[in-house]
């Protein structure tokens, strides 16, 4: 399975390769892409930031890349710690796939090796959406690794055989219509139903406009599948006391399908968690400037 099966054609994948470019001169900061091989193909990674500081690595959504989700974090953050931003395999950006991607996949064993060849023994982890996800998931199995994880636009969620299933059922209901039509009023509407009121973070920036477009038309969400979402037990989640903040938007769309009955349902972990009333699904994007706040005083970096 190689790069060109993430994306719809090989023409898409150029594009959205070139606009990834384009959105990386925007970070405003001294970058450096590695490519990093391992048993489920190569993993592409941007390095930037303070290598003095702590190492810092970064996950995001599905659906996005590190280009995209990182490019109002990644200068800040990077005065605090040494950062690797990682494209998810599978996902969109310049990771490959390679023929041991497949059903037996396993974001834990992925995660292992990625930090054991890129010789980093104790790091932060932080996360968006499905990059929440694995900055739990990672915080809770290999204590010994993970100083500290922050989650954004995601909560630790209880084992539920349906997880997965609940998860696509979600997803479906937030982005349909819309994406079956990804024309730009439709883009903009959708922004507009993930977003709180600083939707223009991502509206008034032409680049990364066209770039979230671009992956919506052209990124193959199946290339995703082999990624599987597995809840936690109680005992797992209490495990992540001190060591997980969560930030989320009241008005992110995922949030607020669980309403009410998620927020009393988090009051019996002993979690951190910080709800921003005018912020949706692209918190770290909507809310930058406090998100990177919050994250560097969460990791005593400030």
């Amino acid at each position: 399975m190689g790069n060109t099966s993430i994306y719809k054609n090989a023409k898409t994948g150029r594009m959205i390769r070139e606009s990834y470019d384009e959105l990386l001169k925007l970070w405003g900061t001294d970058i450096t892409e590695l490519d990093i091989s391992g048993q489920y193909g190569t993993t592409h990674v941007i390095e930037t930031g303070d290598k003095n500081k702590p190492p810092l690595v970064l996950f995001h959504g599905v659906g996005d890349d590190a280009a995209l989700m990182w490019i109002y974090n990644a200068k800040e953050l990077g005065k605090h710690f040494h950062i690797f931003a990682v494209d998810t395999i599978g996902g969109p950006g310049k990771s490959e796939p390679g023929e041991g991607y497949d059903k037996s996949f396993d974001d834990e064993v992925w995660i292992s090796e990625l930090l054991d060849k890129m010789d980093l023994d104790k790091v932060f982890l932080a996360g968006v959406s499905n990059g929440a996800y694995l900055t739990q998931m990672y915080t809770i199995k290999h204590p010994e690794r993970v100083i500290k994880g922050v989650s954004m636009a995601g909560v630790p969620v209880k084992t539920s055989g349906n997880s997965k299933k609940a998860a696509m059922k979600a997803m479906m209901k937030v982005f349909l219509p819309e994406a079956l039509f990804p024309t730009d009023k439709n883009v903009m509407k959708l922004i507009r139903k993930m977003t709180g009121s600083n939707y223009k973070a991502f509206t008034d920036n032409e680049i990364v406009f066209r770039h979230f477009k671009q992956l919506m038309t052209g990124f193959k969400r199946s290339a995703m599948m082999n990624h599987k979402i597995i809840g936690f037990s109680e005992e797992e989640i209490f495990s992540l006391k001190d060591r997980l903040l969560c930030i989320v938007g009241r008005k992110d769309p995922f949030i607020m399908l669980g309403g009410t009955e998620l927020e009393e349902a988090l009051k019996q972990y002993p979690l951190q968690v910080i709800f921003m009333e005018d912020a949706g699904h692209g918190i770290n994007h909507e809310k930058a400037d406090e998100v990177n706040r919050l994250i560097v005083e969460f990791f005593g970096e400030k």
